[in-house]
């Protein structure tokens, strides 16, 4: 069996070699019988895969016996990396990108080699196939016409519900990763921003043999997963309905009454938070209210 073929049972394929170019391959998040045969030819006929953990990609690569060279690339060392590998690109070689799971530059490095190629004018070439968004979205029972994908959100308390309050009163499904320790602080801090009763879903070991869809109230869930989980998640939340966007009637009208029960600054803090309001414009009604006009 030579380098630059593969094999699928007993059959030894030889794939094609593809033109010149940086391949990004999409590779199975969980079930490895999720690979597509054209991510196969890609992985075996490359002069080299870039894994962002060479040790995890060898579980699926030795699945198929492909024996392609494979070298690190993560966010730790990407950006040094970065001339070598276009180097190898203009002498025309074909280069395969993949993460540790599902489609490469989703939460995942690659996209500043991307950009470089592009800007150099290498081809580019994406390689379709699973990913963990999609997988939960699809399976959710949210609604899919619209959505908005976020990734991970920031691991302090403070510095996710600041990520987190803009999205308040977006009215398209929201969709986020989180780690199997942060998910209970997380969900608990959605319930925070987005409401209690907001529905949202929990898809945990996606493609795999105990993948399960969670959903129910923000409040309810984060109590469910307050010690965590095993594996990543992914965080399905409902669009905020129109009884959830509040009008200035209602949030100024909230403001009074904050001012009234604590200080001026966490007044403005609170309800800029629970409106996904500009703080500035809470800020300077609260002191018109302050002032008397």
């Amino acid at each position: 069996m030579s380098q630059q073929s593969y094999m699928i049972g007993s059959h030894v394929i030889a794939p094609e070699r593809p033109g010149p170019g940086l391949y990004l391959v999409a590779t199975p998040i969980g079930n490895l019988r999720d690979i597509t045969l054209r991510a196969l030819d890609i992985l075996a006929a490359a002069d080299l895969i870039l894994c962002e953990d060479t040790r995890h990609s060898a579980r699926l690569l030795e699945a198929y016996a492909i024996k392609t060279p494979r070298s690190p690339l993560h966010e730790h060392n990407e950006r040094a990396r970065i001339g070598e590998i276009l180097a190898r690109l203009e002498k025309g070689e074909v280069i395969a990108l993949v993460s540790d799971a599902g489609t490469p530059l989703l939460s995942d490095p690659g996209f500043p080699l991307v950009r470089a190629a592009r800007e150099r004018d290498f081809a580019v070439f994406p390689v379709p196939g699973p990913s963990a968004l999609l997988a939960a979205l699809t399976g959710a029972g949210l609604p899919t016409d619209s959505f908005g994908f976020f990734g991970f959100l920031p691991a302090k308390t403070g510095q996710r519900m600041n990520a987190l309050a803009p999205l308040a009163s977006r009215p398209e499904t929201l969709v986020f990763y989180e780690s199997p320790r942060r998910l209970g602080p997380a969900l608990a801090d959605m319930a925070k921003v987005f409401g209690a009763e907001r529905q949202a879903v929990v898809a945990l070991e996606l493609t795999k043999k105990f993948e399960r869809f969670v959903p129910g109230p923000l409040a309810d869930l984060a109590e469910s997963f307050a010690e965590g989980t095993k594996g990543e998640a992914v965080i399905l939340v409902g669009g905020a309905g129109k009884g959830e966007i509040a009008g200035t009637q209602d949030w100024q009208g909230e403001l009074e009454t904050a001012l009234v029960q604590m200080p001026l600054r966490a007044a403005v803090d609170e309800i800029t938070t629970r409106h996904a309001l500009k703080r500035k414009d809470v800020y300077d009604a609260a002191l018109a209210l302050k002032s008397g006009r």
